[in-house]
């Protein structure tokens, strides 16, 4: 089975969960950490398969890449990091801010991005980078690893 493409805002909280080092790898698995770090998600990759797991929310419910995968296939060297923007991103508490924007994606992505701009990032050219890091991951094509896990409760 192949993962469903993320929405943009994914690759912005991968980008933070490198940023703020919420991310731990050993050769092909991992732990990412949640914004508040009161839990973290397990992610398993086999490039033989060219499959990857993560039992985040995104990936669970939704079938769709989260960003958990995306950070660890950055910090792989699978898709590009940009150090830049991971820096801009650092330090936001994703769920306290989806929550505060009632789970609407889009809203939390233009109050991001309105941040972005207060830090003088380019918005065009972050967009950009944003759009090809999802191009590389539809090209990628990447099936599910082995059966999916609950997510872990709690904040």
């Amino acid at each position: 089975m192949k993962w469903q493409h993320p929405k943009i805002i994914k690759v912005y909280e991968a980008l933070g969960t490198i940023a703020d080092e919420r991310l731990e790898i050993n050769k092909n698995a991992g732990k990412s950490y949640s914004s508040s770090k009161n839990k973290f998600y397990t992610i398993t990759y086999d490039p033989t398969f060219n499959a990857i797991m993560c039992n985040d929310n995104s990936s669970y419910f939704r079938d769709t890449l989260g960003y958990p995968a995306i950070a660890f296939l950055m910090k792989k060297g699978i898709l590009e990091y940009n150090e830049e923007y991971g820096n801009a991103l650092k330090g936001i508490k994703w769920k306290d801010t989806n929550q505060k924007n009632k789970n609407d994606f889009d809203k939390t992505k233009d109050q991001i991005d309105q941040m972005l701009k207060e830090k003088e990032i380019d918005l065009e050219e972050f967009h950009t980078y944003c759009e090809k890091i999802i191009e590389k991951i539809k090209s990628l094509n990447l099936n599910m690893f082995g059966k999916k896990q609950l997510p872990p409760e709690g904040y």
